[in-house]
């Protein structure tokens, strides 16, 4: 059996979907999650979510319609690839807007699986605790 997988929850904090995602999978993951850091200096919050993006094996990116930016998931989205991770994307906004698609296009075509719904990527990330149960994350 392996070790649990160490996912990074990057996105926005305005309706605490993290706490969903945690309530739903929190006995099959360990989770970082950057809306208890409690920092507010940037420069704080930047090495908090650096290296936690550094330390964990899956990126699950949720890029909220209420999202005003995107900037600081995009980051984090290009910090997990150039390092290698997994990269889950949930992308709600990009069907409502397409102009704001257009832009994205680089963060969705980066990850490894992108999904529409937060339900759909919850999902999806489920199956990789089901396979950490027969399989070590390091031969997944």
């Amino acid at each position: 059996m392996g070790q649990q997988p160490k996912v990074f929850l990057s996105g926005g904090f305005r309706s605490n979907w993290q706490k969903n995602v945690i309530d739903q999978l929190g006995d099959d993951f360990i989770f970082f999650n950057p809306r208890e850091h409690g920092l507010d200096n940037p420069v704080d919050y930047t090495t908090w979510d650096v290296h936690f993006v550094k330390e964990c094996d899956i990126l699950f990116a949720y890029m909220e319609k209420s999202n005003p930016s995107g900037y600081g998931l995009a980051f984090e989205a290009g910090l997990a690839l150039g390092l290698n991770k997994t990269i889950i994307l949930v992308d709600e906004r990009s069907t409502s807007e397409p102009s704001f698609a257009n832009y994205f296009n680089i963060v969705r075509h980066a990850s490894n699986s992108h999904f529409t719904t937060l339900e759909d990527g919850i999902n999806y990330l489920q199956r990789f605790a089901s396979a950490n149960k027969t399989m070590p994350l390091d031969k997944f």
